[in-house]
């Protein structure tokens, strides 16, 4: 095998191993919520009261394509092995 192919395979498995990992994160934090708050500021004797806003804006990473990438990732990992036996 050329040098070539061989980093070839390691990038497609680093590849696979990153789509599986993904796939993972998210399956395990599908949705998380962020939240931005606000503070209460003084300047010498004048006295600026911010009330607190809550920022609830949640990230939500689809079902499907978190599987989709395990799946993804798995094919190719599983793709490479047979390669390498014959």
């Amino acid at each position: 095998m050329s040098r070539t192919g061989g980093h070839t395979l390691t990038a497609y498995r680093i590849g696979a191993v990153a789509l599986i990992l993904a796939g993972a994160l998210g399956l395990l934090y599908g949705q998380q919520r962020v939240t931005a708050d606000t503070h209460t500021a003084t300047i010498g004797d004048v006295g600026i009261t911010v009330r607190e806003v809550r920022d609830h804006r949640a990230m939500n990473v689809p079902l499907w394509a978190s599987v989709g990438a395990l799946v993804a990732g798995a094919a190719v990992l599983f793709t490479l092995g047979r390669g390498a036996r014959q």
